[in-house]
């Protein structure tokens, strides 16, 4: 096939909600359904001991959430489907936000209980930015929950974008009967099968046809023809242009658990969702059609197999055609690399690939030189622009609890705090530790993985800070100068920079005013001269 054949072929889209809305689940019987996978297994707590194929860190099997961004694909109706599952909880948001650079849509998974969450918002927030479609997945249909509408109303409300729902549900709970799909005009019936794939579906021509009585009994029949005829009524007819622009979002409803309105789901969004799209560098916009190779890591993950120690760099590619053992520039490292072993990914299963196109998520094999945000090109001196990073919000300083074990504990530190999910700092004297993260999980994460993936022990002690400030200035005497004057608040980066770790917003403004000629920066991904 052409690079472009190759191109219309693939969706890649990541999965989105709030913890516990049933993201993990979904992505699973979105597996199911395309046949990646025969059988389902429910992630509801650790007592479950088949767990979701996309969760395969060992930690995430035990608390039953995801807390590292896994990537699949399947085909499905002659299209390559790349998924990318990403962490539900907030205090892995900033995996999260990485991922959907890397994504060209996204599914939103609302709980119909709980409805719009605050962690919800924030996804969103991340999403408009970059006017990226959205389908949303109205989940747990089969549990009780709100109204239909109230939903509908409050996603338009404090998600700022507008929806249009294309399948509705007949019942809640107890009396969920299943859904009609406005799209097609069929009725799908609820049985409740959590193991199988959902098969009982009745065309209904008309929706007045007595046969929806019959089916599903005249009072539901007749209650679903009102809401129907008042959905019309209220949203506008689906337009995919506004929806590829970001401006409305189509609404499915079902229960991911018993694989049901699944099916919908994922026709609809081979139907409608974006091809690969090309993505904003430093010297202007780079098209998927572009014949020339180039890609950017978003992610990067050691120990996915722990009996191996291998370290993966999660690559986007978005234009030209990626080939195996194939020399690639690292823009950053001014160096030239191949690959010899790039792999694709179904959840932990790792498969090597001698080729792939713009939309491909593949994984290189990384001995240590990869970093968040490094572009690879046929040798084209551009940058992907748009990775974004946060300054931690929570500080502790790391305490070896085994120091026969020092260098397992140096490593292990090193090669996590690469992921990305938390930020590593030096302090002087005597090469204090400390760790910089916006949330509390991550610390569990990180003492749970040292012990069990390095062999090393560790604990936390809380640090009073409250930003870290990366410095700039055309003055390099000035920064000297504030290192020596605030040296108890100095730490340094993995790369060596200094960073002053701010104790208060006061002392933090007291220093911008002290010293105007530096810039205090509270991202860590502008450049350094």
């Amino acid at each position: 096939m052409s690079l472009q054949d190759e191109i219309n072929i693939r969706r890649t889209f990541g999965i989105i909600s709030h913890p516990d809305a049933g993201k993990t689940t979904l992505t699973e019987k979105l597996l199911l359904f395309g046949g990646a996978i025969q059988s389902a297994g429910a992630v509801k707590n650790n007592k479950i001991k088949k767990t979701a194929t996309s969760d395969f860190m060992e930690i995430e099997k035990q608390r039953g959430i995801s807390v590292a961004t896994s990537v699949m694909a399947f085909n499905y109706r002659n299209k390559q489907i790349n998924i990318l599952d990403t962490p539900g909880h907030k205090d892995f948001a900033e995996d999260t936000y990485r991922t959907l650079t890397a994504v060209d849509s996204v599914i939103l998974v609302i709980d119909c209980a709980n409805g719009v969450e605050a962690q919800t918002e924030r996804l969103m927030e991340v999403c408009r930015m970059r006017n990226t479609p959205v389908i949303v997945f109205i989940n747990k249909m089969d549990r009780e929950g709100r109204d239909a509408f109230d939903l509908l109303d409050e996603l338009e409300e404090k998600l700022s974008i507008k929806v249009r729902p294309m399948s509705w549900p007949i019942g809640i709970g107890a009396t969920f009967k299943g859904v009609y799909n406005m799209h097609r005009g069929n009725l799908n019936l609820f049985s409740g099968n959590k193991t199988q794939i959902e098969k009982d579906v009745v065309a209904i021509e008309d929706i007045n046809d007595t046969v929806l009585g019959e089916t599903i009994g005249e009072s539901f029949a007749e209650t679903l023809r009102e809401e129907v005829e008042l959905v019309d009524g209220v949203y506008e007819t689906f337009d995919r242009e506004s929806y590829l622009s970001g401006e409305v979002a189509p609404v499915y409803f079902g229960s991911a658990l018993n694989n049901f309105g699944v099916q919908e789901l994922l026709d609809s969004f081979v139907e409608i969702s974006p091809t690969p799209q090309g993505r904003l560098s430093d010297k202007g916009f780079v098209e998927p059609e572009d014949n020339k190779f180039s890609g950017f890591v978003f992610k990067i993950h050691a120990n996915i197999d722990p009996k191996h120690r291998d370290r993966i760099a999660f690559l986007r590619i978005v234009s030209g055609q990626f080939k195996r053992n194939t020399f690639y520039k690292n823009i950053r490292l001014d160096k030239k690399v191949k690959f010899a072993n790039p792999t694709s990914f179904m959840a932990s299963s790792k498969a090597v690939i001698d080729e792939a196109y713009p939309g491909d998520v593949i994984g290189l094999y990384d001995t240590g030189t990869f970093k968040i945000g490094d572009t690879l090109t046929t040798g084209e001196e551009f940058m992907y622009k748009g990775i974004p990073s946060f300054s931690p919000e929570i500080f502790k300083e790391v305490q070896n609890d085994d120091p026969m074990k020092t260098k397992q504990l140096e490593k292990g530190l090193q090669q996590l705090t690469d992921e990305g999910v938390a930020q590593l700092f030096i302090k002087q004297p005597g090469n204090r530790k400390i760790i910089g993260t916006v949330g509390e999980l991550q610390f569990e994460v990180i003492q749970y993985r040292l012990k069990h993936e390095y062999g090393a022990s560790c604990s936390f002690m809380h640090k009073p800070h409250h930003k870290a400030c990366w410095m700039t200035s055309d003055n390099q005497d000035k920064i000297d100068e504030f290192v020596k004057r605030k040296h108890n608040n100095i730490a340094y980066d993995k790369d060596g920079n200094p960073v002053f770790l701010a104790d208060s917003p006061f002392l933090l403004s007291q220093a911008e005013g002290d010293y105007p000629e530096i810039t205090f920066h509270t991202t860590s991904d502008f450049k350094l001269d």
